[in-house]
């Protein structure tokens, strides 16, 4: 069940301000993800894209501005207090166990268990509820024939169902996506877009990263466009893909298609 936070957002950034150095990642963004919204964030290379998705994160932390998630402000939490008060991720590049089973990745993510990862084999897990959670997300991915495949041995696509499977476990609020359909083709893309659809009809909200534009314009509810760190323009994907600062600053031509 998704908690809006006190202006009915599942996530709300205001002014963040990020900088390495002299490098200015991020400056005065301002985002709102509503509650059960998907919510695409779009730009070129460097647009400081990934560094959002981490200060929301806690792996750096805003030089200035607030993150606002379920009426708590999160700003300067660490990653694991911020993964349980249910903002979940997955990465740009897959990140898996070396040698764990698809369902001890989805037994390894579970929130509050206590457990160290030798007790993670099926047969030693006593909590019903973290198995319930995982068979739940191993049946709506589609995972059941690699239950006791080593995750990372398995294909591409697979993979990526197994991350984002993972993630759901947590039971997060909002779950953030890093372009979870780089590397697929279009049939991949497709299938993992109505998975996408049927979790946010369960009222999970989303935040996503993401290049391929048919994608993001066929999935997400509003758009918001990043360009050397700023964000030059927000709306509905008809709106971004018509907006001529985004057609000079990242979609082209093409994108008004």
């Amino acid at each position: 069940m998704v908690t809006a936070a006190k202006n009915g957002a599942a996530l709300t950034l205001s002014g963040v301000h990020k900088n390495f150095g002299g490098i200015r990642a991020l400056s005065d963004v301002s985002i709102t993800v509503p509650e059960g919204r998907i919510v695409g964030v779009i730009g070129p290379n460097g647009a400081g894209k990934t560094t959002l998705f981490n200060v929301i994160t806690g792996a750096f932390h805003a030089d200035s501005g607030s993150i606002v998630t379920a009426e708590q402000i999160i700003t300067r939490w660490p990653p694991h207090r911020i993964a349980r008060a249910g903002i979940a991720r997955t990465f740009q590049n897959i990140r898996l166990f070396s040698s764990m089973t698809v369902w001890e990745h989805l037994l390894v993510a579970q929130p509050r268990q206590g457990a160290s990862l030798r007790n993670l084999m099926p047969i030693r897990w006593a909590n019903p509820e973290a198995a319930r959670r995982a068979e739940d997300a191993l049946s709506f991915f589609g995972l059941e024939p690699y239950r006791t495949a080593i995750a990372r041995t398995l294909p591409y696509g697979i993979q990526r169902k197994v991350e984002m499977a993972r993630a759901l476990t947590s039971d997060p609020k909002l779950l953030l996506l890093d372009e979870p359909v780089a590397g697929m083709n279009y049939d991949e893309a497709e299938d993992l877009r109505a998975l996408l659809v049927g979790l946010n009809q369960r009222g999970l909200s989303i935040l996503l990263i993401e290049h391929d534009m048919t994608f993001v314009m066929s999935l997400c509810h509003e758009i918001y466009v990043l360009d050397f760190g700023a964000v030059i323009a927000e709306g509905s994907p008809n709106k971004v893909r018509n907006d001529p600062v985004v057609l000079d600053a990242y979609l082209g031509a093409e994108g008004a298609c």
